[in-house]
């Protein structure tokens, strides 16, 4: 335990955390955790993935690494999420069991060795399992962080139940998922708070721009972007369909789709079916820290997901003053100032969507954009949870 002069002691379990430096995988767990390291002494447990230091120091971050396979198919997590990794190929299910064992045998070792006072686990399975688990062994309060994905989908909805109801207390990024809380046991709520993921707005910037970006792709018309994973739920089929609507209007208009993922290969094959090849270009995965000039540069932002907990990439792209295309919860409590709405993701919609998008980009109304200032850097407010628990 902490005494008077030491700094609190936290255990982050994430199963999405940079695998390397300059990692092409979303940075906000880091981020989150970075934070937290100016006030606390954090240690970060993730799943090994081929090519990742078993441990390693990030900055002011200890990070370990727990193996649960052959070294070769720990490939789990950390390469676009676990879930896709599933639905994209079955045989990884036969991981599963054994990933959740390690996490947890790994999570009590850690736990005995630099005794924390807390566990902050993002995500209710597996981490909040493992929290739990530890809880009943060695005593430990959690908190858990859940980001959307895990309360909406997977099932277990005893067990999700059960592994709240242990929490010390509980965020997530939306009051969309505090109402899908709220129906899994009332109770919780005079304990939920409702804290959307931070964007760095000294990384995020209009001054981020340029020029050579436009040379480097041949845009000479309007530049529109994509950037996420190659997922069917990020309505990018949709996305594609639309842009043969775009492009009859907008015959400039040119498409860059940032990421990778599961379906990757049946949109390269979309894209070449619908003769797209000059509109539309995949860069493959780039890394976090490269991608703000990409949202600087480009005109406009188009997001067709409609599977988002808080979706980092419109904040991101409203603070670089890019016009921002996306679909939001209507339960949201915290409805960004997107440019357009998108009601439903059909290529017909979509496509109006842009093409009305590409005679207002220029337009953007800036005031709005002053009200993104609560959502970057939220850490303090992590920080003044995790410390009071």
């Amino acid at each position: 335990m902490t005494t008077k002069t030491s700094k609190r002691k936290v255990l982050v379990l994430a199963s999405t955390f940079p695998r390397w430096k300059n990692d092409t995988n979303p940075p906000f767990v880091y981020d989150l955790s970075k934070g937290l390291a100016e006030k606390m002494d954090v240690t970060v447990l993730a799943p090994h993935y081929p090519g990742a230091k078993d441990s390693e120091q990030m900055g002011k971050l200890k990070v370990h690494r727990f193996h649960y396979f052959f070294e070769r198919f720990e490939k789990l997590a950390g390469n676009g999420g676990m879930l896709p990794t599933l639905k994209a190929n079955k045989w990884y299910y036969l991981t599963v069991p054994f990933f959740m064992l390690a996490e947890i045998y790994t999570t009590l070792k850690l736990v005995k060795k630099i005794k924390p006072d807390v566990i902050h686990a993002h995500w209710i399975l597996p981490q909040g399992l493992a929290a739990l688990t530890n809880k009943i062994i060695n005593k430990t309060p959690y908190v858990i962080t859940s980001h959307g994905s895990d309360l909406h989908s997977l099932g277990f909805i005893y067990l999700k139940t059960v592994i709240l109801r242990n929490a010390k207390h509980i965020t997530v990024v939306s009051e969309y998922l505090k109402n899908i809380v709220e129906t899994l046991d009332k109770s919780l709520i005079s304990r939920t708070d409702v804290i959307p993921m931070g964007v760095d707005s000294k990384l995020f910037n209009p001054d981020k721009y340029d020029e050579k970006l436009k040379k480097q792709y041949g845009i000479s018309g309007p530049f529109l972007l994509f950037v996420g994973r190659l997922v069917p739920e990020k309505g990018i089929v949709q996305l594609i369909n639309a842009m043969s609507t775009v492009i009859s209007t907008n015959p400039n208009a040119k498409l860059i789709i940032v990421g990778s993922g599961t379906i990757e290969n049946q949109l390269v094959e979309l894209v070449t079916k619908l003769r797209l090849q000059r509109h539309i270009i995949f860069t493959g995965e780039i890394p976090h820290n490269s991608l703000p000039k990409y949202f600087a540069t480009a005109d406009i932002f188009v997001s067709p997901s409609n599977n988002e907990g808080f979706g980092l990439t419109l904040l991101e792209s409203l603070i670089s003053n890019t016009f921002t295309i996306g679909v939001q919860k209507e339960q949201s409590d915290h409805r960004l100032p997107l440019d357009i709405f998108l009601k439903s993701t059909t290529k017909e919609n979509t496509a109006k969507a842009i093409n009305i998008g590409i005679l207002n980009f220029h337009t953007i109304d800036l005031v709005k954009r002053k009200e993104l200032r609560k959502y970057c850097n939220t850490n303090d407010k992590y920080s003044l949870i995790i410390s009071s628990n």
